[in-house]
C-alpha cells in the first residue's frame, strides 16, 4: 500500500460519506471550515503521512461534513513550499482527497493585488494562474493510474465553475474581479520592481500557494475552482509596508462576502 492509500484508508475509517468536494482554504479563510454541519475534525498531526501546517492563520486540520447538502472535506489550513516541503508533500492532501472520492475542488488564497484597479478586500474569480515557482510538483516518474505525462493546462480552472461563481456573486450582490493568479515561492513578499514584472507578464494577483495544488488537481482530472481574497497591494502601489497581520485583517473584513458566496456556490456545484 503506497502512502496516498494509506492515508486515505485511515480518513475512511474515520468518516460516514465519501466527500464529493475538496475544500482548501487559505490564509484567514479557515473560518469556512466552521460552517461544515455534522463536522468531523481530524488534526494534521494525526493522520499517517501528512506534513503540518506552521503558519498563523492556518488552524492544521481536515474536517469533513456537510456543506449545503454536499459532502465536503475541506483542508483548514494548507501547506507551502516556503515552509520548506517539496513539492510532492505540498501536493500530498490532493492526492488523498481525490482517493477519498472528491471530483471537484475550491480552493482559496490570500492573495496581493498587482492589477492596479483592484482593491484590498476584493474577491477575485480565477480564470488562469502563471507558476513562476521555478518548480512543477508532476516532475519525476509519472504514475498512469494518477494522471498522463503530460496534462492540458488550457483550461486549468474550470469556466462552467467560474460561471456559476459569477453568477451566485452577482445574485448576492458581491462585487467580483476575475484575474490571473501568479505563484511565487515566497516567504519574503515580492518587491516594487517583481510587482511590475509580473503585471507586464499578465498578473492580476500574486500568491504563494495555489499554483502546485491545481497542477496536481488537472493531473488528476479534478474540476477547479479558484477564489483570492485581494489581502492587500502588493509592493509599490501603495506607499506602505505589507505584513502577515494585514493580510489577516483584510481576510476578517471580508468573511461574510467571502462565507456567503463559497457557500452559494457550492449549492450548486
Amino acid at each position: 500500500m503506497n502512502s496516498i492509500e494509506q492515508t486515505a484508508s485511515f480518513l475512511k475509517d474515520k468518516v460516514n460519506q465519501a466527500p464529493e468536494i475538496g475544500l482548501i482554504l487559505g490564509s484567514g479563510l479557515g473560518i469556512l471550515a466552521e460552517e461544515i454541519q455534522n463536522p468531523i475534525k481530524v488534526p494534521y498531526n494525526e493522520i499517517p503521512n501528512f506534513p503540518v501546517s506552521t503558519v498563523a492563520g492556518h488552524a492544521g486540520q481536515l474536517v469533513f461534513g456537510t456543506l449545503e447538502g454536499k459532502q465536503v472535506v475541506a483542508m483548514q489550513g494548507r501547506f507551502h513550499f516556503y515552509e520548506g516541503y517539496s513539492m510532492e508533500v505540498v501536493t500530498f492532501p490532493v492526492r488523498v482527497m481525490k482517493a477519498l472520492g472528491i471530483s471537484q475542488m475550491i480552493v482559496t488564497n490570500a492573495a496581493g493585488g498587482v492589477n492596479e484597479a483592484y482593491e484590498a478586500g476584493n474577491l477575485m474569480i480565477i480564470k488562469d494562474q502563471i507558476n513562476n515557482m521555478g518548480q512543477n510538483p508532476l516532475i519525476g516518474p509519472n504514475d498512469d493510474s494518477m494522471g498522463v505525462r503530460f496534462p492540458d493546462m488550457s483550461t486549468a480552472y474550470s469556466e462552467r465553475l467560474r460561471k456559476l461563481a459569477r453568477e451566485k456573486a452577482t445574485s448576492l450582490n458581491i462585487g467580483i474581479q476575475e484575474g490571473v493568479y501568479v505563484g511565487n515561492t515566497g516567504p519574503a513578499y515580492e518587491t516594487p520592481a517583481e510587482v511590475r514584472m509580473l503585471r507586464v507578464m499578465g498578473a492580476d494577483a500574486v500568491g504563494m500557494s495555489t499554483v502546485p495544488e491545481v497542477i496536481v488537481a488537472r493531473h488528476a482530472g479534478l474540476e477547479v475552482l479558484g477564489i483570492s481574497c485581494i489581502s492587500n497591494m502588493a509592493a509599490g502601489i501603495l506607499p506602505q509596508p505589507l505584513s502577515h497581520d494585514e493580510v489577516i485583517e483584510t481576510t476578517e473584513r471580508v468573511k461574510s462576502d467571502f462565507l456567503s458566496l463559497v457557500k452559494a456556490i457550492v449549492m450548486d456545484m
